[in-house]
């Protein structure tokens, strides 16, 4: 065993992961030498299903209010740090990465102790506490935007993305996005998700902007999330909307191929939205240690790839909408703005620092 990756909690932390594994495979490394750890959420599911090792321990994340719970953490990272010290002394792991997140401090100190190669990612615009503390040990830090506040000395590599927007090319997947839905071929497509579980605000902004919709003839393919699928189910879009409501989605690549805009949260689906070109309607959570996904959705504002409406703000939401998807010569500007930010080769770029590290 020679790489373990430490990635747990949201898709935002456990598809980057996945990602630095496929492109280690990509670069000749066998699954068998890789390695994740994690907790008991997405992350136990994600990584043995994609046919890679995995190791689930305790974990817990830092209240934000006062609290007991706060209390065992102390306990939870000596008992995960002693857990991955034993995996690295028993495995012959050689180098270590930490994907931000609760569990890249207990992945750090294990890598200190048996002094392997460490290296931290940040998918945000604003690190997160963890990787701000972990920066000290780590090899070196990559980072997903131009400049990342707390981690001033971060290299620029970008978030790494899925293996399938490594070379994502929508001409040649346009025609079989459409197939996959059954969109039509001469009506704009809006896309709608909220992340890996879904987002609540945003599936209700976009039901009550489609209930009432005036505007001209649209495709929608609305990713839902698992809970909130059946209570969308009933909601009847308005005269000329065809909305098309769906769970989840594994190919994501043709979900990126068939949409001319999407509303979406602002958390690592950015680093997806830029490598695919994807024109945007951010609306950021407020959740999150930094509310980093505040600062995310401003570097894409700012370079001209998407348009951010606050939470407080959502009756913006339709007019928006209304506006930008029959603007072909606006979307395409904010398509090129997406290619000047974007680094879709962010998990090939890592992964050959880990596999130089591990020589």
């Amino acid at each position: 065993m020679t790489f373990l990756i430490a990635a747990a909690g949201t898709g935002g932390h456990v598809y980057p992961g996945l990602s630095v594994g496929e492109a280690l495979v990509e670069l000749g490394v066998d699954k068998s030498e890789i390695v994740y750890v994690g907790g008991d959420r997405l992350e136990s599911v994600v990584y043995p299903g994609e046919g890679f090792r995995f190791l689930g321990i305790e974990l817990a994340g830092l209240k934000r209010s006062l609290t007991l719970e706060n209390l065992k953490i102390p306990y939870v990272v000596a008992r995960a740090r002693r857990a991955m010290t034993e995996l690295i002394a028993g495995s012959g792991v050689r180098v270590v990465i930490g994907m931000g997140g609760y569990v890249t401090i207990p992945a750090a100190l294990a890598a200190r102790k048996r002094r392997v190669a460490f290296y931290n990612a940040e998918q945000n615009a604003e690190a997160g506490l963890a990787n701000r503390i972990t920066a000290r040990w780590a090899r070196e830090t990559f980072v997903s935007f131009p400049a990342t506040a707390g981690l001033p000395y971060g290299r620029w590599v970008g978030n790494p993305v899925r293996r399938m927007f490594w070379e994502f090319d929508r001409p040649s997947l346009i025609g079989a996005a459409r197939d996959h839905y059954e969109l039509s071929k001469d009506v704009p497509t809006l896309g709608v998700f909220g992340g890996s579980l879904g987002a609540g605000v945003i599936n209700d902004a976009v039901a009550g902007m489609l209930e009432r919709w005036k505007g001209d003839r649209i495709d929608v393919v609305h990713l839902t999330g698992k809970s909130h699928l059946e209570s969308l189910g009933s909601r009847p879009g308005g005269r000329g909307v065809n909305w098309l409501r769906k769970a989840f989605e594994e190919r994501m690549d043709l979900f990126y191929a068939a949409c001319d805009l999407v509303v979406a949260r602002a958390g690592g689906a950015v680093a997806e939205l830029t490598a695919t070109g994807t024109p945007s309607v951010l609306i950021p959570g407020r959740f999150g240690s930094t509310g980093h996904q505040a600062g995310n959705a401003r570097v894409l504002e700012q370079a001209g790839a998407a348009v951010v409406i606050d939470q407080d703000a959502l009756a913006e939401l339709a007019p928006t909408v209304q506006r930008l998807l029959p603007d072909v010569g606006r979307l395409a500007e904010m398509t090129t703005a997406c290619g000047a930010i974007a680094k879709p080769e962010a998990a090939l770029t890592i992964a050959g620092a880990m596999i130089e590290a591990a020589v």
